[in-house]
């Protein structure tokens, strides 16, 4: 096949002990998954439809370093558990959801807050709020052959060595076998595919320099700075 000009090379994703690596399809998030973060963001946390929404693969940043990214004044992290799948397809039973997990990890999903109230307030997409470049820096990922798959585990966000955010993964409105679930009724899913399964309360400003620690129980840890 005859390019126009060089491909970009895929994005992938280290694995702990392996050498080889784990190629991205596509970044899967869900927003509204723990109560207590849906109640600090003025919402209602009754269980009602799923809200999910992505990132470009190439979001993924797994660079100690990040860059503070400009159009903000309020950027916000959102610690999340990160699942990986090696399986896919539609309308994947609940029951078979899990023999699709290859992995796990734990990432930030970082937010310009700022511009997601504007979005809210005109009714307008998310894309330039949770999009940008470098938004989602991740871990490497822990086999499921290692870890199994966890029901319980702490999440936990450091910033500054002060935590800020803390929940068990238990908590999930939406446990992990219904996202893929409700994901794979609305999009056909692919060995590749990583899903950010939503944050916790106590989502808040990261600022130049700030150093952070984010942790999934022994599984995954992910350290870091913003430039």
């Amino acid at each position: 096949m005859d390019f126009l000009f060089a491909p970009l090379v895929p994005v992938s994703l280290p694995i702990q002990g392996n050498s080889q690596r784990f190629p991205v399809h596509r970044v899967y998030c869900i927003g509204r998954n723990y109560g207590d973060h849906v109640r600090e963001m003025g919402g209602d946390a009754k269980r009602s439809s799923p809200v999910f929404f992505m990132k470009p693969a190439d979001a993924l940043w797994l660079d100690g370093a990040v860059p503070y990214p400009g159009a903000t004044g309020d950027l916000h992290h959102e610690v999340e558990m990160v699942v990986a799948l090696a399986r896919g397809g539609r309308e994947i039973a609940v029951a078979d959801a899990l023999a699709c997990v290859y992995g796990y990890g734990v990432g930030l999903d970082l937010t310009r807050r700022d511009l997601q109230n504007l979005a809210k307030a005109d009714g307008a997409p998310w894309d330039s709020a949770k999009g940008f470049d470098a938004s989602a820096p991740i871990s490497t990922l822990t086999p499921a052959s290692v870890c199994g798959h966890p029901q319980h585990a702490t999440l936990e966000l450091q910033v500054n060595g002060s935590t800020r955010q803390q929940v068990d993964i238990g908590d999930m409105i939406w446990a992990l076998p219904e996202i893929i679930h409700e994901l794979s009724r609305l999009w056909t899913l692919a060995p590749g595919d990583v899903i950010f399964t939503g944050t916790p309360a106590g989502v808040g400003p990261l600022r130049r320099g700030d150093r952070y620690r984010a942790m999934l129980g022994n599984i995954a840890t992910l350290e870091g700075h913003l430039l």
